[in-house]
């Protein structure tokens, strides 16, 4: 074989190589910045009926007008079930109606968490003094706190002051694990 064919042939093969490199580059970088979704193999969205939610009470965690504590999602069902985005956050008057916005969202990267039965998982809500964004405050009963894609809330009593028409809380997306007040921080 000559030498030009053989010289030939190496860029072929070389220019092949490269080219598939490139491919295989580009969709570990898509795979990797690309949010994760599905969850365990058949395992389904988590219920209301099979989500107990919970308050991470505790000692919280804050920093210079804000304070931190975790909502948590624990799986009581017996199959193993997913969660995935920001849940809903609104605060509720004395007569069970709200007041004041809805939690904002921390946005960050999130996937897709897969609860166990039995297991659970956590978002951060960060609450805000309200001193600091409004002059008049609203007397708030408590959170309603819906799960990711759900429409049934549950009603937890913790009374605090927020603003009528700016908003003082946000939320993180669910991640896994248990949220651990005073040490699960933004």
């Amino acid at each position: 074989m000559s030498s030009k064919i053989r010289t030939a042939r190496m860029r072929r093969v070389t220019a092949a190589i490269a080219c598939c490199s490139v491919i295989v580059a580009a969709a570990a970088v898509e795979s990797a910045t690309a949010p994760a979704r599905a969850g365990a193999a058949g395992a389904a969205a988590c219920s209301a009926s099979n989500l107990q939610i919970w308050y991470g009470l505790g000692e919280g965690g804050g920093t210079a007008g804000h304070y931190y504590a975790p909502l948590e999602f624990s799986n009581i069902g017996h199959r193993t079930c997913t969660l995935y985005g920001y849940p809903g956050v609104v605060p509720y008057g004395s007569g069970g109606k709200q007041v004041g916005l809805p939690a904002g969202r921390y946005v960050r990267p999130h996937a897709t968490v897969t609860l166990a039965p039995g297991a659970t998982a956590h978002a951060l809500l960060i609450e805000d003094d309200w001193g600091a964004l409004c002059t008049k405050a609203v007397h708030a009963a408590g959170f309603k706190v819906y799960a990711p894609g759900q429409t049934r809330a549950t009603e937890f009593y913790l009374p605090f002051d927020t603003c009528a028409h700016v908003g003082t809380t946000v939320v993180e997306p669910v991640r896994s694990g248990v949220g651990i007040p005073g040490y699960t921080i933004v």
